[in-house]
């Protein structure tokens, strides 16, 4: 078994998708490639945010962000001013991510959603 569908079979079963067949892991892994060098934020538990183009996903969910940018509230108050560094290339554990969204049209994030059976 290769990488690339380790990866597909991990991600599928943590968003509860059944991978039955290669047809259906090669379509996971064609959307997937979709979203590389796509401009991601990512959230984290602490409350910061990164901003930075997807470079890749390993098979434990873990996110590698390039030119990244952390985000965070300089106070614990709701309206407080955002502080930011640059930061470059970054590893996000999935252990620690809250929220991940995805720079693209509604049409490409809807056909990013459907799951075919």
């Amino acid at each position: 078994m290769d990488l690339e569908q380790d990866v597909v079979e991990t991600s599928s079963r943590e968003l509860g998708i059944s991978v039955s067949s290669n047809q259906g892991s090669s379509d996971l892994v064609s959307r997937a490639r979709k979203l590389l060098f796509r401009r991601m934020l990512i959230g984290i538990k602490d409350g910061r945010f990164f901003l930075g183009s997807f470079h890749c996903i390993d098979k434990q969910g873990n996110i590698i962000l390039q030119d990244a940018v952390e985000y965070r509230s300089t106070r614990r108050s709701p309206p407080s001013p955002m502080e930011q560094r640059c930061l470059g290339l970054i590893l996000i554990p999935a252990s620690c991510r809250t929220s991940c969204h995805v720079d693209c049209s509604i049409e490409e994030q809807l056909s990013l959603l459907k799951v075919q059976e």
